[in-house]
């Protein structure tokens, strides 16, 4: 079964120096019937302006994941870690018993496009932690690249949940499959293009649920980026 979530039906906020698109529940953006699919429970597409970004939060008990599209985001935490991550890198921290951050644009020309994405842990009160990977275009394009995973193999960060993100460039007219394991559940997230998933046509921002299904196909229109979850 595939479910499609299209670009034009997602929430917006747009603040100005943030433009931003959830495809679930979030903040004042709130749909019962868009609460987070399996353990993945936000991804936001923002927008933010040159020398703009989040002030110091605070999270606990979240995997959030940060996966740039183009620029690069400025993060700092209460652990210690200040670093930056470029276009195509990703950053992972565990909330865990708690943390503060601040992420922030840090061009003064550039504007920064990500993808915030929030996967729930598999138990509450870990010790908070951070690490960031670099992915650059060759290492996607064609297969599927992961990026974060439960037991951190073929160089992808750490997850603490049974859950596992993955890249993929695709130029046009290429194809690439996915095969899902038993019990298994996919969302897929077109970051940009336009592709075919098991007949059913996909533009950038569209994303697709996936139940029920063990092959998925696609086949890129355009040239494309695509993120793909596997989840228990």
């Amino acid at each position: 079964m595939l479910t499609v979530r299209k670009a034009e039906d997602r929430g917006h906020a747009n603040h100005g120096w943030l433009n931003s698109y959830h495809s679930f529940s979030f903040a004042n953006y709130y749909d019962p019937q868009h609460m987070g699919f399996r353990s993945l429970r936000v991804i936001n597409e923002d927008m933010i302006a040159a020398g703009a970004g989040f002030p110091t939060h605070p999270h606990r008990d979240m995997e959030i994941i940060t996966y740039v599209v183009s620029g690069a985001v400025a993060h700092k935490d209460s652990i210690g870690n200040t670093e930056k991550v470029g276009a195509g890198g990703i950053q992972r921290f565990s909330a865990g018993t708690g943390i503060t951050h601040s992420e922030f644009n840090p061009s003064r020309t550039e504007a920064l496009h990500l993808l915030q994405i929030w996967i729930l842990p598999e138990q509450q009160g870990i010790t908070p932690s951070y690490e960031q990977k670099e992915f650059p275009a060759d290492t996607k394009r064609g297969q599927w690249q992961p990026l974060a995973n439960r037991d951190a193999t073929e160089g992808a960060a750490k997850l603490h949940q049974d859950a596992a993100i993955y890249a993929t460039i695709l130029e046009p007219g290429e194809r690439l499959t996915y095969t899902l394991k038993d019990d298994r559940h996919a969302w897929v997230q077109i970051v940009d293009g336009t592709v075919t998933l098991n007949g059913t046509l996909l533009d950038k921002g569209d994303a697709a649920a996936i139940s029920q299904e063990t092959e998925l196909a696609f086949e890129a229109s355009t040239d494309a980026e695509i993120l793909l979850f596997d989840l228990a």
